[in-house]
């Protein structure tokens, strides 16, 4: 009847609604490649983003971005990264603030962050870690992008999606709870880590380790770190549980360790949705898949692998240090512990040991290889980068794991665990 046949339509209608509302933005639609122009005027705008660096970090306003062809007038652009920036870099990270001065945006983006495949012989260790964590838990979309200023191409990026209140909107339905960035303030260290262990009542003793995304909340970060460090049984109280292990779960696996797991515990975003719960969000993953070798130990040791100690990783790793109280909290539980092994092996099985991965990663290089290939300021060969996944390569002090020499000899090593 008339009635049922509306119900039917509004039903549709609601689901195409929701479905467009929870659609991939396509600016970070992973089989495609951005493209992103900046120009500025002033000559000397490499040493004024450069001295904004290292001073007050502030953005150099362009006279134009565009994106994908796309003009927006009167940006704010500055580089961005730690161990992935360097004054004497043409291919450094770069923020670019398409708000900074204007109300406009593209596609719903007002900041567009640009990593610079920094110690990545691959290419795709972003973009590809990004998208196995997507299967999984809440994450930023990320894909490619080619960048030129001034009308020079300075290279490939990967181009990943904000953690901002919008992604928050947008995935906990809510933007005006505690929303934190748990990454050191000051230089982070072994000694300076953003672990979530308890300090004093005293929120001003955490502010050099976190920054508050949100109007207020430090009283929120000082209850939860009290929850973590001295109430660790009771942490699905205050800590989104399932969320929690498969952030863990996943850094264990893909030995992503410049996050919680690793020695600065960084790298990642917490937000109180409207149960009360803080949901993690990992951030930067640059860097996985080994190309950060440091573990940590207590606070004192930066805990440098070799490859072989990171393809031979202990899951349980840290369960005992009380410098790392989430991992205490769920390897002391023996709810979260099944948790956490259960969903390392949901990852380890659909993702490692169904090769989808090496599928995968084939048609990320597949797309970008002509973007490599004349990329004038990569950090590494061209056929580095075809061979980035069966060859270990030097960044320096260490050696960064071919992606597949890695992962075959992890889940080997890892079907002792259960």
């Amino acid at each position: 009847n008339y009635f049922m046949l509306n119900k039917c339509i509004l039903t549709v209608l609601a689901v195409i609604l929701f479905s467009i509302a929870h659609a991939q933005n396509p600016f970070y639609d992973i089989n495609s490649i951005q493209k992103v122009e900046i120009q500025f005027s002033q000559p000397n705008w490499d040493y004024l983003m450069d001295t904004s660096k290292y001073g007050s970090d502030g953005y150099i306003m362009a006279d134009w971005v565009k994106v994908n062809g796309v003009q927006l007038d009167s940006v704010g652009v500055k580089y961005k990264g730690n161990s992935s920036y360097d004054s004497t870099y043409v291919k450094n990270p770069v923020h670019i603030e398409i708000d900074h001065l204007l109300n406009q945006s593209y596609q719903g983006v007002t900041d567009i962050k640009l990593s610079n495949c920094y110690a990545d012989p691959s290419m795709i260790r972003e973009v590809l870690a990004y998208d196995i964590l997507s299967n999984y838990m809440h994450c930023p979309g990320s894909n490619f992008a080619q960048l030129y200023i001034n009308g020079n191409y300075i290279g490939l990026y990967s181009n990943d999606e904000n953690i901002n209140k919008d992604f928050c909107s947008n995935h906990f339905y809510s933007s005006q709870n505690t929303f934190l960035k748990c990454n050191p303030i000051v230089l982070p260290g072994p000694t300076t880590k953003s672990n979530l262990k308890y300090i004093n009542a005293d929120s001003s003793s955490y502010f050099n380790f976190y920054e508050l995304k949100s109007t207020e909340g430090w009283n929120d970060l000082v209850a939860l770190c009290d929850s973590v460090t001295n109430h660790g049984s009771t942490i699905s109280n205050s800590v989104d549980l399932d969320r929690l292990t498969w952030m863990l779960a996943f850094n264990s696996l893909l030995v992503n360790l410049d996050s919680y797991t690793g020695v600065f515990c960084q790298n990642y975003y917490l937000y109180k949705d409207n149960t009360g719960h803080f949901n993690p969000v990992v951030w930067d993953l640059n860097m996985a898949f080994g190309g950060f070798p440091y573990v940590g130990s207590g606070n004192s040791s930066m805990g440098s692998l070799t490859i072989a100690n990171m393809q031979q990783l202990n899951p349980t790793f840290h369960a005992s240090d009380p410098y790392w109280p989430l991992i205490n909290a769920v390897m002391n539980s023996s709810t979260a512990k099944k948790m956490y092994f259960a969903h390392m092996k949901t990852i380890a099985e659909e993702m490692f040991a169904s090769n989808l991965y090496i599928s995968k990663s084939a048609q990320l290089q597949a797309l970008v290889d002509t973007a490599v290939q004349s990329d004038p300021n990569k950090f590494y060969t061209y056929t580095q980068f075809q061979n980035a996944m069966t060859t270990d390569y030097s960044v320096g002090s260490y050696s960064v794991p071919g992606i597949s020499n890695l992962m075959s000899a992890r889940l080997s090593y890892l079907q002792g665990f259960s």
